[in-house]
């Protein structure tokens, strides 16, 4: 899509042009049209080709509550696609509704909700849409922050407010260093907060930052209040003791569903957990999953690259990927050799799964016994 750079979400009403707001052509129409179909399960009711007929934001915005208004017990989202194809969760929206309910209740008496997350992510869509309504909050009440500066956040807060973020937001609120209003809570997501971090926003005068646990597959899973305190389930979840990768979901109905946790949980007792490993291997970066090996296996594609390692960094080096670079015979300049190696990965990887401090050298760094150990980002 090329539309207008000066066009801000503020602009976006029911006159809002796909073709010449938006400038979207025939195929991306049919790939809008085709997501936003999944999205709300549009096939149900039929309506799904009106999309391919309308032009306009609004028309969009009616034929998709023509769909509801038929079937809206499920909704589907995506996981972020960053270790292949983006994957569809779907979710029956009285399951949602149930942990929103559970929210509230944890977060009663909030006044608004400044948003730094999308609402078309899980995330973003139980904290903005349904625990807003869970919440008894206008339209007028939820904040969109995500143009906002982080570092300048603190101005722009008022008591009562609930921020909803995830870690790399969070870490340039509090490298804003500016004093929090007071009762501001703040929620993050989507990756592990950095005990560190968490202190530092609690001396930014933050009251309290609650982290929520979950993945697109499941939904929220736990929270907990302090970076030392373990998860505490919430309460439509439990453990099952025979299987320890398996949870099991209490549904609204009353049935259950059995739901495979993408993270090793660690159990202190029957409903209190720290995380471990992911299963897959992931890591976060920036609220994304990265799959470092995969990201190996790219770098080591360039023609000039014979062996390659990458792993998260260090939490004193930073919150991004790295890269250990072994030449191939025959690189003489090593500055001309980095230069072009960072103009290829910009081309090759999204942003999240660039290495962002590439160490080289003429083998691989590893122990005495021969396995792959850790470097300095800086060397």
């Amino acid at each position: 899509m090329r539309h207008d750079s000066a066009l801000s979400n503020a602009h976006w009403g029911d006159a809002l042009s796909l073709d010449d707001d938006l400038g979207v052509d025939s195929l991306e129409l049919m790939q809008l049209a085709g997501t936003l179909a999944q999205a709300l399960h549009l096939h149900l009711s039929g309506v799904e080709d009106y999309l391919l007929a309308r032009r306009t934001l609004g028309q969009w915005v009616d034929v998709a509550a023509a769909g509801l208004a038929h079937d809206a017990r499920r909704i589907t989202f995506h996981t972020s696609g960053s270790g292949g194809a983006p994957k569809p969760c779907g979710h029956a929206l009285g399951a949602l509704e149930q942990e929103a309910a559970e929210l509230a209740r944890l977060f009663g008496g909030r006044r608004r909700l400044v948003v730094a997350v999308p609402c078309h992510h899980l995330y973003g869509f139980l904290f903005s849409i349904l625990l807003a309504r869970a919440l008894g909050l206008g339209v007028d009440a939820v904040v969109d922050a995500r143009g906002w500066v982080p570092a300048q956040l603190a101005r722009r807060l008022l008591p009562g407010d609930l921020v909803l973020g995830h870690p790399a937001f969070w870490r340039g609120v509090a490298d804003g260093a500016q004093r929090m209003p007071a009762d501001v809570v703040g929620v993050s997501s989507t990756a592990p907060c950095p005990p560190a971090l968490a202190h530092a926003l609690a001396g930014c005068g933050l009251a309290a930052l609650i982290e929520v646990y979950g993945s697109s597959e499941t939904a929220g899973v736990g929270w907990r209040a302090g970076p030392d305190a373990p998860f505490r389930l919430f309460k439509h979840w439990s453990r099952d003791p025979a299987l320890p990768a398996t949870l099991s979901r209490t549904l609204p109905d009353g049935g259950t569903l059995a739901c495979d946790c993408p993270d090793l949980l660690d159990w202190r007792d029957g409903r209190h957990f720290v995380l471990g490993a992911r299963h897959d291997s992931a890591v976060q970066v920036g609220g994304v999953n990265v799959f470092p090996e995969r990201v190996r296996e790219v770098l080591r594609r360039h023609p000039q690259v014979r062996d390659a390692a990458v792993r998260l960094m260090r939490a004193d080096e930073g919150d991004r990927l790295k890269a250990f670079i072994v030449p191939a015979p025959g690189v003489d300049d090593p500055a001309l050799f980095a230069a072009q190696l960072r103009r290829w990965i910009d081309r090759m990887l999204p942003a999240a799964q660039r290495p962002k401090a590439i160490a080289t050298g003429s083998a691989l760094p590893r122990t005495a016994a021969g396995k792959l150990c850790d470097w300095n980002a800086g060397n």
